[in-house]
């Protein structure tokens, strides 16, 4: 258990700094392209993945430190995708829309209601 703690924790520092460095490369304008290459990108890299995992073309641990730690830091957008895409395989056509749909409205309002919480608090 504390080893794949540990490929977890690896590749998520390795993911966080990623998505930092992109995040600074790539000029956002008003359309947050950083953000929308990686969630892309991510999503792809992990339905790769999981595919490869499933056919037992990588290990547990390659799995632990590539999908869950690198590319669940680098984007959490991936999951979500996945596991999405994952209820649409499995015929769970009214889940899988009730979970997307679920999840973008109330992690929009989620992030509302967080924001004006801050300004309200006038937290910096």
């Amino acid at each position: 258990m504390i080893q794949q703690l540990g490929l977890v924790a690896v590749g998520g520092a390795i993911g966080a700094v990623l998505r930092y460095a992109i995040g600074h490369t790539i000029a956002g304008g008003e359309f947050p392209w950083s953000t929308f290459m990686v969630n892309v990108i991510g999503s792809f890299a992990l339905g790769l993945l999981s595919v490869m995992a499933i056919n037992n073309l990588v290990s547990k641990d390659a799995t632990l430190f590539l999908g869950v730690g690198l590319l669940g830091a680098f984007t959490t957008m991936s999951t979500f995708s996945i596991e999405t895409v994952d209820l649409l395989k499995n015929d769970q056509y009214t889940l899988a829309l009730a979970y997307s749909s679920l999840s973008f409205i109330l992690c929009i309002i989620g992030a509302f209601v967080g924001w004006e919480l801050g300004d309200r608090l006038q937290i910096n």
